[in-house]
């Protein structure tokens, strides 16, 4: 069974944002987007990239490199602290926003 990315990016965002108050809905390049207070945060199916969250650059180099994640790149700029997770896996989507919220949330706090 094929997993629809928007549903599962929406469900598991809803899911983290109640037991985090900061996670809040938001736009950015014309569509939704989920951020941590004002910080970008993830997106989902960007033409077709899947679950697309903010990391620090290390780990998004370690994510491409194992073949996990794609670079991701609109308009032909690569953003190195954002990756491209195109397989919709329940589990995978959840830690790495999980790991995004921690990397952002610090950003956000001034950690």
């Amino acid at each position: 069974m094929t997993t629809d990315p928007e549903t599962l990016f929406w469900s598991l965002a809803a899911e983290l944002q109640r037991d985090d108050p900061r996670l809040q809905e938001g736009t950015i390049m014309s569509g939704r987007c989920l951020r941590v207070g004002p910080e970008f945060l993830a997106l989902v199916d960007y033409k077709g990239s899947g679950l697309v969250v903010k990391l620090p650059k290390r780990r998004v180099a370690e994510l491409i490199e194992t073949g996990e994640g794609r670079a991701f790149g609109p308009a032909g700029k690569v953003f190195r602290e954002w990756v491209a997770i195109p397989v919709p896996d329940r589990e995978r989507w959840r830690a790495l926003l999980l790991e995004g919220i921690t990397f952002v949330g610090a950003a956000v706090s001034g950690a």
